[in-house]
């Protein structure tokens, strides 16, 4: 949440509008505390997005469209071409070891993410609605193969916007399937079609919907499963090492200080093997943070890559 703010408060300093972020920000607060207060919040994504968009444009930042309908391209060699498509070259040996605690975060962060989902249909639908509940195994080898796909075709993710249906769909209390299946259709018809994207990828429009659409709502999900003072102490020396640093810090930190027992629940701690309790996290931090300092991600560290 903090990255994408001051991501779009870069983004209006450099449009020369310095005041938009704010008065952006400020509106999207607003609107989606009265969403919350009339139980609307399903409405957050494209209300607070469209209204966010109408404000930026009111203030007189520009906005044009660009693309032309057609079929993006399909070539994997196009898009991680040296002179075509994101002009970035195939990765070489010190590309992978600069990712590394990212990779790490990601795959490791994939079972919490999920759960949160989870957690956060089973905190909306009614206790009976035992079919609407997504199967997190399954949802996370079709996701598998859609990274895979995604990263050949330069990223170009084929359902990264069903994540942001998943949460308004459980505060609705609408059937995933169908609507899963639904927004992949819309998708498929604005990337062809070219325009909305252009909208979509606008920073006003795209930094509230990832703000309302993901972050927000998984904040207020993790809120709710912090029961006790343990736990809460557990998030709060993760959230402050992810400010320290960045959230892959924050995780191995928290994780090895945690199964360690030195924070959160220690008879969860006194029940782990001596892999799960040494081993794994001792290891993980160890790769994390070696990754870390050697790309320069550490404060005060000159990175050797």
């Amino acid at each position: 949440m903090i990255s994408q703010i001051g991501r779009f408060e870069s983004w209006s300093v450099t449009t020369g509008f310095d005041a938009v972020s704010f008065a952006v920000i400020s509106t999207t607060i607003v609107i989606y505390a009265y969403l919350a207060k009339i139980e609307k919040r399903w409405l957050a994504i494209p209300l607070c997005s469209f209204i966010a968009g109408v404000v930026a444009f009111a203030m007189g930042v520009p906005f044009e469209f660009t693309s032309e309908p057609g079929l993006p391209n399909m070539s994997p060699f196009y898009w991680w071409g040296e002179d075509t498509g994101w002009q970035l070259g195939w990765p070489e040996f010190e590309h992978y070891i600069a990712v590394i605690p990212f990779a790490i975060l990601a795959v490791a962060m994939w079972s919490p993410d999920f759960l949160g989902h989870r957690v956060f249909q089973e905190l909306n639908y009614p206790k009976t609605a035992k079919k609407a509940l997504m199967d997190v195994d399954d949802t996370m080898a079709v996701c598998s193969v859609r990274q895979i796909v995604g990263a050949g075709l330069g990223g170009g993710n084929l359902a990264s916007s069903w994540g942001t249906y998943m949460i308004p769909a459980a505060i609705a209390k609408r059937p995933i399937p169908g609507g899963a299946l639904l927004t992949g259709l819309l998708c498929i018809f604005a990337a062809v079609l070219g325009y909305p994207m252009d909208l979509a990828m606008w920073e006003p429009v795209l930094r509230v919907a990832l703000l309302v659409g993901v972050f927000l709502p998984l904040l207020e999900a993790g809120m709710q499963m912090v029961k006790n003072a343990r736990e809460s102490q557990s998030a709060g020396i993760c959230m402050f090492a992810c400010a320290l640093v960045n959230p892959v810090f924050g995780w191995a930190i928290t994780m090895l200080l945690d199964n360690l027992g030195l924070t959160g629940n220690k008879e969860r701690s006194d029940s782990l093997t001596k892999t799960d309790k040494f081993a794994i996290p001792l290891t993980t931090a160890f790769i994390c943070i070696g990754a870390l300092a050697a790309v320069g991600q550490l404060p005060g560290i000159v990175g050797l890559i």
